[in-house]
């Protein structure tokens, strides 16, 4: 356990983030080798189907991990309270029996609606087929989805961003293997890379438990905890409008992937390559906000609430640090980025071209995230929600829907939708941030 209410901010917030930081990569890993793996040994339409089919995927992962978030936050505050004792049992007991009922309703939708789940992603004609079974394989396997993404919460709560690294760093392997053999090796396209994804969290799933009970805990769990209990509804109340948040914002790249699908199934390749690559640039942000949160909670359970204003400052230095870096390797070198994932000159254009358009966004993200993970361990989250829904519906919706019906539609300008709604969000957050402090004063 590691106690963020003393020493130096930045050396334990590095500390803490790093970890998590490796698990994202890794975990962007397993669309990524997808999606090479399918690009250099499958067809154009596989490559459209993984495309489109894990964005699907993403909107689940992410919500999920947002809803988690409540779990998070409540266990590294009880924790900064010294309670963890007589909470943290229930919080995981209660929130096993909430997401697992979540699990088996996604289950039901993604395994009994994708084929209409990929029409409505306006997937090419060509990729209709292959995007339903991806959607479809990832569908059956989503318990270990949603398994793995709540113990990784419960692990971060308690201070320890070292084991879900772990369970992430074994799982990858697997995927990798399982790509090689069964898409490389057997040519089973979209659908081996789904079945490699699904395998692999599975293992990653029986590897946490495994963790969990072997790891010395400062509390207990006992067969009454598993069940709906008072923690639930205070878990939730956190978590409920963060997922509403990133389902929306994830909604809202599902919708841009249709936009962008109605363009051709080079552009869709495209998009899908270059989303790929936006989903690394964007790691060290998330990892970030997923950091700040668990710090900044665990010192307003302390009393430290100074400390936890340090906190967000130091985490939009370290990101504003690296942001610079990464725009410019997005920027400059797209192309070759892109070409990573694909032989075809065509596709790696199109991708270069949203790239472009979206690099502004590794620089601004970071400023973002850093003051959302202040807010969630304040646990402001509906604030959270909010500013996410104006983003959302405001700004990067009809934005990037504008640019898409142009003439000669450019994906450079669908790409700017996504900074430009991040720079809208900033200034909504210091305008929340700075009301907050002149409330405290007044009181």
């Amino acid at each position: 356990m590691m106690d963020f209410t003393q020493g130096s901010i930045l050396k334990k917030l590095l500390r803490f983030m790093v970890p998590i930081l490796g698990a994202l990569i890794l975990q962007a890993a397993y669309g990524a080798v997808d999606l090479l793996v399918v690009g250099r040994f499958g067809s154009t339409s596989g490559l459209s189907g993984v495309s489109t089919g894990s964005q699907v995927l993403n909107l689940v992962t992410f919500v999920v991990t947002q809803l988690a978030m409540g779990i998070t936050v409540l266990i590294a505050r009880y924790l900064g309270e010294k309670k963890e004792e007589q909470q943290i049992g229930s919080i995981i007991g209660g929130g096993t029996v909430v997401f697992a009922a979540i699990s088996l309703v996604l289950f039901v939708i993604m395994v009994g609606f994708a084929r209409p789940i990929a029409v409505l992603m306006q997937a090419p004609e060509e990729a209709v087929e292959l995007t339903t079974a991806y959607i479809r394989i990832c569908g059956a396997g989503i318990f270990f989805v949603v398994a793995y993404n709540v113990l990784s919460a419960i692990f971060r709560g308690l201070g320890d961003s070292n084991s879900p690294l772990l369970f992430v760093f074994v799982a990858c392997i697997v995927n990798v293997v399982g790509d090689l053999v069964l898409v490389a090796g057997l040519g089973m396209d979209a659908m081996g890379a789904a079945l490699a994804t699904v395998f692999a969290q599975a293992l990653s799933v029986v590897f946490a438990i495994v963790r969990l009970v072997k790891k010395g805990l400062p509390f207990t769990i006992t067969g009454y905890d598993f069940r709906w209990n008072p923690q639930c509804g205070k878990f939730l109340q956190i978590g409920l409008p963060l997922a509403l948040q990133e389902c929306l914002t994830q909604g809202s790249f599902l919708a841009l992937c249709a936009f962008v699908n109605r363009l051709g199934l080079e552009a869709s390749s495209g998009y899908g390559v270059a989303c790929k690559i936006v989903n690394f640039a964007m790691l060290i942000p998330s990892a970030l906000m997923q950091s700040t949160s668990s710090f900044v909670s665990q010192n307003v359970g302390a009393g430290e609430q100074k400390r936890a204003k340090k906190t967000m400052f130091t985490g939009i230095g370290i990101g504003l640090l690296v942001g610079c870096f990464a725009f410019s390797l997005v920027f400059f070198r797209g192309d070759l980025l892109a070409g990573i994932f694909s032989a075809d000159a065509a596709v790696v254009q199109r991708g270069y071209e949203y790239l472009k358009g979206f690099a502004p966004e590794t620089l601004l993200t970071a400023v973002l995230f850093s003051m959302m993970g202040y807010f969630n361990g304040n646990g402001k989250t509906v604030w959270v929600m909010l500013q996410g829904l104006i983003q959302t519906l405001l700004v990067r919706l009809p934005f990037a829907y504008y640019m898409s019906i142009q003439p000669d539609a450019s994906l450079t300008n669908i790409g700017l939708a996504a900074p430009i709604s991040t720079a809208v969000g900033i200034v909504l957050n210091v305008a929340f941030f700075l009301y907050l402090e002149h409330a405290a004063k007044r009181s």
